[in-house]
């Protein structure tokens, strides 16, 4: 059964964790002056108190999913708690790492030509969706992701890369970058769009299965007598599909709401003599 007081302590979880919110640390701190320059900022700048509230909330959060009792659930007991586990690191674990990123820290590196034309390439909305959904679809394949549960390192690697697609397919909207901006809210929009609309037959394929689609979920025991599999299948089939629209539709609004202000403020602009 599930030992609730469980958490993982593996030094590779742990200690990658760890090392992440240290080097944020150090290039925040005692780097900070010099990546700005790099950067081209002028003059100093001010520690980024609430990019650093976001950058930790992040790891908190991919630690929550992956971490905690949570993560048990999921490898034996529930899909529709996997699931979960995926939406946390998809959504606001992969946004708020995102947001807790300053330009001037990730600009020295991107600037690289090499780097930035691999980037560039990658983070067009048409590449980061297209990746976004290959990665997405691929792993809820009926033999890879029951291996994923079977093979702990394939489970890492699953969850890595679930992390690494939420990051790519939140940065054409989210880039904290000026060497691979955002796009324009036009195509924000029609991109959110897409991105639901190519979700829509993977969680079809999940919710309207007539067959429970992975094994270990099959036979696993139940944690309420009542709930069967299919009931398991049909509940993380539907909040899938339930959240990514929700969230979709959210960054929508957000995007309408900036092109319209955009707009207001354009003709207020050239009416000023």
């Amino acid at each position: 059964m599930i030992d609730w007081r469980h958490w993982h302590n593996e030094p590779i979880l742990v200690g990658g964790l760890v090392l992440l919110g240290w080097l944020w640390a150090i290039f925040a701190g005692p780097l900070r002056p010099r990546l700005a320059a790099l950067a081209g900022v002028e003059g100093p700048v001010p520690f980024p108190r609430r990019k650093a509230w976001c950058f930790y909330a992040a790891l908190v959060l991919f630690y929550i999913a992956v971490g905690s009792p949570l993560d048990q659930i999921a490898e034996g007991f529930l899909l529709s708690v996997h699931m979960l586990q995926h939406q946390i690191l998809i959504y606001p674990a992969a946004v708020l790492f995102l947001l807790g990123l300053p330009f001037w820290m990730v600009d020295p590196w991107l600037r690289q030509p090499r780097v930035r034309r691999v980037g560039a390439l990658l983070t067009r909305p048409l590449s980061a969706g297209l990746i976004f959904l290959l990665i997405f679809g691929g792993w809820h394949v009926p033999w890879l992701y029951d291996a994923a549960l079977r093979h702990k390192t394939i489970h890492v690697g699953e969850h890595l890369m679930f992390f690494g697609a939420g990051l790519l397919y939140w940065w054409p909207l989210l880039s904290p970058s000026r060497a691979l901006p955002r796009v324009g809210y036009a195509t924000q929009m029609l991109y959110l769009v897409a991105v639901i609309i190519g979700l829509m037959p993977i969680h079809a394929y999940i919710t309207f299965s007539h067959n429970t689609l992975y094994p270990t979920y099959e036979y696993a025991p139940r944690l309420f007598a009542s709930f069967s599999a299919a009931d398991d299948q049909l509940l993380a089939g539907v909040s899938m599909q339930l959240l990514a629209m929700a969230v979709g539709m959210i960054a929508f609004g957000v995007a309408f709401y900036r092109w319209y202000e955009a707009g207001e403020r354009q003709p207020a602009t050239r009416a000023q003599p």
